[in-house]
């Protein structure tokens, strides 16, 4: 299985929309919660005690992580925290390949949500 590895700036909230993250994706969980000490707020300009880092593992997923935020178009979505994915099916890269590619970014482009069966008739 694919993993994916994000490392996500928030000014605020990175507790909340990590949380936010693992209900979205299957077998995902929270991790190691680092917050601002009294030295590293001071050098920071953050409150001690307010969450610095967040760790995370994600596995899959679409309309969940667009729930709040909004569909954008080939594959990308913005989340309820503005953050942009691009969620794309591993089936991609193979379907890109050769003289089918411009037939299937065709196809990619009338999309928000990518549509794997779709891509692979463009392919066809």
């Amino acid at each position: 299985m694919q993993k994916i590895t994000p490392f996500l700036w928030f000014d605020d909230k990175a507790e909340e929309a990590a949380k936010f993250y693992v209900s979205v994706f299957k077998n995902s969980k929270l991790g190691a919660v680092s917050r601002y000490g009294e030295s590293a707020a001071q050098a920071s300009g953050r409150q001690a005690g307010s969450v610095m880092t967040v760790e995370f593992e994600l596995d899959r997923v679409w309309e969940k992580l667009c729930a709040g935020g909004e569909k954008v178009q080939c594959g990308w979505l913005k989340d309820k925290f503005g953050l942009s994915w691009q969620v794309v099916p591993s089936v991609l890269p193979k379907l890109m390949q050769g003289k089918k590619a411009d037939k299937v970014m065709a196809a990619i482009l009338t999309m928000k949500k990518l549509d794997i069966a779709a891509l692979e008739r463009a392919a066809a």
